[in-house]
């Protein structure tokens, strides 16, 4: 016969409500993705080196924590850094790593981006914003 065993833990998991979840999951998913893109990036600057022989391009930790809107609800991200030291031969400026996921600059999702001047033509002072929220 098949016994479930729950722990202490995996209770107070399963009382999250629904939101809470797919945030913790979004966190996850985003996280991942950072690291997997920094990782081949790293992977590919992996043969640049000094006179030294030391690598040019390596990992520096993470930056500050940010909260970042999306569709799942506002997440908290850390998103790891690179120190790259290597100089662009023509404008004489260091490289710099620059995530295509989540921009140094970016505070939400294109898609909640896209969504807000919708909100505000629908009505979203006046609170008739559903037809909007329909519409995606």
């Amino acid at each position: 016969m098949l016994s479930v065993v729950t722990t202490e833990q995996a209770t107070s998991e399963l009382r999250l409500d629904l939101d809470a979840i797919v945030r913790e999951g979004a966190r996850r998913m985003l996280a991942a993705a950072l690291e997997a893109e920094v990782d081949d990036y790293l992977a590919a600057q992996a043969a640049e080196r000094d006179e030294g022989g030391r690598r040019l391009v390596v990992r520096n930790g993470h930056a500050r924590q940010r909260e970042v809107t999306t569709a799942a609800g506002s997440v908290a991200v850390r998103a790891p850094r690179v120190n790259d030291r290597r100089v662009d031969p023509v404008s004489g400026e260091r490289v710099r790593f620059r995530s295509v996921i989540l921009p140094p600059w970016c505070r939400r999702s294109p898609k909640v981006a896209e969504v807000l001047p919708l909100l505000y033509l629908h009505g979203l002072s006046t609170g008739d914003f559903v037809p909007a929220l329909e519409a995606r």
